[in-house]
């Protein structure tokens, strides 16, 4: 083998021949165990790992994708996707390392980046390095859970001088870092923490921040239960254990990676990806069967089919949302699930003729609000990087004007549930307390009281608090991503069933073809 590789030629990809799909084919396997630089694979002081987890391809990869990632000019799941299209001959494994890798380096982007400045190479091969050491460390995807073990992962990878240069990363002091370098967040929102939970939390909030979160799975109640659903999933070998989510009901939390796409469980609609703290809040919507109920924000659907199955099918549910592609991506996930009641329906603005024709008529409305995502950082560590105190000021305007539309279309009695996937005040407490002030007609419910049927027996449920009436679900507290929920109830009494109204003809309104 070569000690130098020929530099890429543009339009071409990495051989197909090192995927893990054709590791018996892959010339890195020769005996004696050459790595991407040709040199041995166990020089003297190293061990000759021949189980090793990763593959030259990985670093190479990473290498490739982090300048457009690093750049923060688009979301980094969609960076991502569209590398992998490019390079089809990845399988899924392959995949798994790299995104993962790629996620790692954007959670700890200023520890990795200190760090990496004492190391050879360039700084996108250190980087990518550190990716890796922490995807097989702490991501599932490595031998053991440990800074060792994931070094031998990387046996195939590694330079002898790299080799030992990882060695000193996991001996670093963090308590001798700056404290934006440890806990790897801009200085605004590691000051927006200091207020909000607080100093004396922000850290241990910051820290759970950096991990990746679990995966966890919605039972699909229309066609398995919980138990049902467990079994299966722990049937379907490798390194993978199947739990119960602690709080929600319906809730499988997987402990490993498998590619749940290709299940057939999958592809029959007997679940949904779908984190905890996203399933409680459908319980604080409550609905009931035969209503009529409004996603208003929905999305790809998530807590729309949530929603769709507390009703047990019957009534209807409109999932409104002002992205055509967005609802496209509902479509398939509601012919999966076997719900009936769903109708998407496109809206232009917060403002569409459709939603007036509805006004006084719904009897619960879900306002899951466009946000910061400050709580979902586990999962979107791009955003902490991306997002700014300005564009959280543009998205406060947008969030009262949304829950000030949805607000019109309650009957008497009826639910109203604010909720953001963030952990900033200004998006949460401030616009529910601002919300009250304009709008009389309206009065706030206690979220322990709105969750007292789940949580019976607790003196005040999940995420619910005896100094305020809101809702709020933290990382650090309850391993879920961080919610805020806020529930109002309009004024009067509910209609009786003789009045009901008949279904308005916004029934018939179909999402347009993207």
């Amino acid at each position: 083998m070569s000690a130098e590789r020929p530099p890429r030629k543009s339009g071409t990809r990495l051989s197909s021949q090192k995927s893990y799909a054709a590791k018996s084919k892959d010339p890195l396997r020769r005996p004696e165990r050459r790595n991407a630089s040709g040199n041995l694979i166990a020089p003297e002081g190293q061990k000759n790992f021949s189980n090793a987890k990763a593959l030259p391809q990985h670093a190479i990869h990473l290498e490739r994708l982090l300048p457009e990632l690093l750049s923060f000019e688009q979301p980094a799941d969609r960076v991502v996707s569209r590398y992998f299209r490019a390079e089809p001959q990845l399988g899924n494994r392959d995949r798994a390392l790299i995104a993962e890798s790629a996620f790692a380096i954007l959670r700890r982007k200023n520890e990795f980046s200190q760090f990496a400045v004492s190391g050879e190479g360039s700084q996108a091969r250190r980087l990518a390095l550190l990716g890796l050491l922490s995807a097989l460390s702490e991501g599932g995807l490595g031998s053991a859970n440990r800074a060792e073990s994931a070094i031998a992962d990387l046996a195939h990878v590694l330079k002898p001088g790299e080799y030992e240069w990882l060695q000193r990363f996991p001996m670093v002091d963090p308590a001798a870092l700056n404290p934006l370098v440890r806990n790897n967040l801009p200085e605004w929102l590691w000051d927006a923490f200091g207020k909000y939970p607080g100093e004396a939390t922000r850290e241990e909030l910051a820290k759970s921040l950096m991990h990746p979160a679990l995966l966890d799975l919605r039972a699909n109640t229309m066609k398995i239960n919980r138990e049902e659903l467990l079994v299966q999933m722990n049937a379907l070998g490798g390194r993978y254990q199947a739990i119960p989510t602690p709080y929600a009901p319906d809730g499988v939390r997987i402990m490993g990676k498998p590619a749940l796409q290709n299940t057939a469980g999958f592809k029959a609609g007997m679940f949904e990806v779908q984190d905890e703290g996203s399933q409680l809040l459908a319980y604080l919507l409550a609905p009931k069967r035969g209503e009529m109920v409004v996603d208003f924000c929905a999305g790809a659907g998530g807590k729309t089919l949530a929603i769709g199955a507390l009703m047990r099918s019957t009534g209807r549910l409109y999932a409104f949302d002002t992205s055509e592609r967005r609802l496209a991506n509902l479509k398939p996930r509601q012919a999966r699930s076997g719900l009936s009641n769903v109708h998407p329906v496109w809206i232009d603005s917060e403002n569409d003729a459709k939603i007036k024709r509805l006004a006084g008529k719904i009897d619960r409305v879900l306002v899951d609000a466009p946000c910061s995502g400050m709580g979902t950082l586990r999962r979107n560590p791009d955003l902490k990087w991306r997002q700014t105190p300005e564009g959280v000021l543009e998205l406060n305007q947008k969030q009262m004007n949304i829950l000030g539309s949805a607000a019109r279309l309650l009957k008497p009695g009826g639910r109203l549930v604010y909720a953001t996937c963030s952990l900033l005040p200004q998006e949460n407490q401030a616009i529910a307390e601002d919300f009250l002030a304009k709008h009389p007609e309206f009065e706030v419910v206690p979220a322990a009281e709105a969750l007292k049927p789940l949580f019976p027996k607790d003196k005040l449920p999940l995420g619910c608090s005896s100094d305020n009436p809101w809702w709020q679900l933290w990382p650090h507290i309850h391993g879920t991503d961080g919610f805020f929920g806020a529930v109002f109830q309009k004024k009067g009494s509910k209609l009786e069933k003789a009045e009901k109204p008949k279904t308005p003809e916004i029934a018939k309104d179909k999402p347009k073809k993207t």
